[in-house]
């Protein structure tokens, strides 16, 4: 048993990796990592763009479609480009992604609700053109 192995426990945890977590092997198999997520990265936009401009997929599914081939695609990104896993050595990258995630959706949300307001509670413009004369 290497001394590794007896750090833990008996249990030796270099061989089992989350699916997108760097190995610190060869060039070769990083490359053919980064080959297989370009490869599913450009499958799923061609299959977006199939489903969009096809009259073989029932016509009222087609955005459902879009949605989740979407999500599959920023998870494709995620795991396989940015590396995000869910390793405990990951938790800040986790963490820093939320956060982003949560500041993102705050400002669109409140642009959109802001808008919103604002169309709401103001004059039509038939009238304003009419005051400022």
């Amino acid at each position: 048993m290497s001394d590794h192995a007896q750090d833990f426990g008996g249990f030796d945890d270099r061989g089992d990796l989350a699916p997108g977590e760097q190995q610190h092997g060869d060039l070769r198999s990083r490359i053919l990592f980064y080959l297989a997520g370009l490869g599913l990265a450009v499958l799923l936009t061609a299959t977006s763009f199939f489903i969009a401009g096809t009259h073989l997929v029932w016509q009222p599914s087609i955005p459902v479609a879009l949605i989740v081939l979407a999500i599959a695609q920023m998870g494709v990104h995620l795991v396989f480009f940015l590396h995000i896993t869910t390793g405990p050595d990951n938790t800040n990258n986790v963490l820093a992604l939320a956060f982003g995630l949560l500041i993102v959706f705050l400002v669109v949300g409140g642009s959109l609700w802001i808008m919103a307001n604002l169309n709401h509670n103001m004059m039509p413009m038939d009238q304003l053109m009419r005051m400022q004369q």
